[in-house]
């Protein structure tokens, strides 16, 4: 049997961070508590924090990472003239 819960006192920075969150992941007030309440208690292997980008993992090509790794390796050099 499942339980019905009631949330009372819920002050307006939370009531608008729950519906920025509820936006953001397109679902309902309902499932969205639902899924933060497992992730907080570990109930729910499967509800995973997220940081809103499991959608873009291991969708790059080679090729497509291949010129990210070209494009950003210049971040990897030091100068040495800045660390005299």
């Amino acid at each position: 049997m499942m339980k019905a819960l009631t949330i009372r006192n819920v002050d307006p920075r939370l009531a608008r961070a729950l519906e920025r969150e509820q936006s953001r992941r397109k679902t309902s007030l309902n499932q969205l508590v639902l899924e933060l309440l497992r992730q907080a208690l570990g109930v729910d292997a499967q509800a995973r924090r997220s940081n809103g980008l499991v959608k873009l993992a291991g969708s790059w090509t080679a090729k497509e990472l291949a010129e990210f790794d070209r494009n950003t390796e210049i971040f990897g050099r030091i100068d040495p003239e800045e660390w005299k």
